[in-house]
């Protein structure tokens, strides 16, 4: 076994070397992406053949007949394992339901995270919205046993989005009762990012003195604006409110009303507003939908309680259209809040903030801002109707 080791090492250091070349021939002739790309998924499979070997050698250890352990063989699963986290291709272990059981550093890098936080979450909840039904088809086939697959995806976690390569190939280990998917990253074959609405925050706006200074404005105007004039009409004062927060704060901003005591199923939808890029009818096709069908704002209307998702983990949270699709996937959502208009006597309404996954993700210093701004907003309100 310490010889098969030496030569998978051998192996893996020629494989570093030669991916590094790849990288550097990309960098100083993008033109000719669609070659290079080629090599590289040819030197992905193969990386992939080298961590099968790699789990096969470390399943044989950890089944074979109990007996003392040798030192030599305690020596090769800790080889084993520093070959998988310093593999130079991004790669993750999926377990049976998609949970990600480990993942190497470089596979760590690519989502943005450390091992540890990735370890026992859903992949899926790393794959953008419009990618993530198939994702979960691709690998529900790989589990299936119908052979690998091969795939364009894109992550999209915390502020950012990256077009994306996928392999994922089954894993049948003595060790483990179901079978595994090993998921290869790489760039995309096509070369070229998916179309889509560029990054709208900088590096900048992470400094924590620039963002409170953001806040601070966008209550400050919201503020000016409900205290300006004495008789403005409800549905002109919501419009405005709903366009300063997309101007500034956020992609799609919804307001719902409650008129009558009745409670959530009662709510109308008084406002909404999307990004000038919306594809047309987009924004009539959220106006039309029943506040109090989907999970939000039914939620907050109903309970009075603020919601905060950094991470869209179920897309499905905000209803669905005419065709079935979720709302979310349709929007590109990457992040949304939800918070409780609530005036002198309850909850009125809710304020729902949606950020696209290209956009930094909604933070609790944002939902104590939303929420403060809903509370102004529910003050506002005209008396409901008896």
């Amino acid at each position: 076994m310490s010889e098969n080791l030496a030569d998978l090492q051998r192996e893996i250091a020629a494989l570093s070397d030669r991916i590094a070349a790849l990288r550097n021939t990309h960098a100083m002739y993008p033109d000719d992406a669609q070659g290079t790309a080629e090599a590289s998924l040819a030197e992905l499979e193969y990386a992939e053949r080298l961590l099968g070997t790699a789990g096969a050698e470390l399943a044989r250890s950890h089944s074979e007949a109990p007996g003392p352990r040798k030192p030599a063989e305690d020596g090769d699963r800790v080889l084993l394992r520093a070959v998988f986290n310093e593999l130079s291709v991004p790669v993750v272990l999926l377990d049976h339901d998609g949970y990600v059981r480990r993942i190497n550093n470089a596979g760590a890098n690519q989502l943005g995270s450390a091992p540890g936080y990735l370890t026992g979450k859903p992949f899926t909840h790393f794959v953008d919205l419009r990618k993530r039904a198939a994702m979960q088809s691709w690998l529900a086939a790989v589990l299936r046993g119908d052979g690998p697959a091969h795939l364009e995806s894109r992550l999209a976690q915390r502020g950012w989005a990256e077009d994306v390569h996928l392999t994922l190939t089954r894993l049948e280990l003595p060790t483990e009762a179901q079978p595994l998917v090993l998921v290869a990253m790489s760039p995309p074959m096509n070369g070229a990012e998916e179309e889509g609405p560029a990054p709208l925050e900088s590096e900048v706006e992470d400094q924590v003195v620039v963002l409170a200074a953001r806040r601070l404005d966008v209550l400050t105007r919201m503020t000016r604006l409900l205290l300006r004039g004495t008789t403005p009409t409800e549905d002109l004062a919501l419009s405005d409110a709903a366009d300063l927060l997309a101007d500034s704060y956020a992609d799609w901003v919804v307001i719902d009303v409650c008129d009558l005591p009745e409670g959530p199923r009662a709510a109308r939808r008084a406002a909404v507003v999307g990004p000038a890029d919306a594809p047309e009818g987009q924004r009539e096709e959220v106006a039309a939908l029943t506040p109090g069908d989907s999970d939000i704002p039914g939620e907050v209307l109903g309970r009075g309680q603020s919601l905060l998702f950094p991470l869209i983990e179920d897309e499905t949270v905000l209803g669905h259209t005419d065709t079935g699709a979720p709302l979310l996937s349709v929007l590109g959502a990457g992040s949304l809040l939800s918070v409780p208009l609530r005036g002198s006597r309850g909850v009125r309404g809710a304020l729902t903030l949606i950020r696209r996954s290209n956009r930094g993700s909604f933070r609790l210093a944002d939902l104590g801002l939303i929420e403060e701004i809903g509370e102004h907003i529910g003050l506002a309100l005209p008396p409901r109707s008896q």
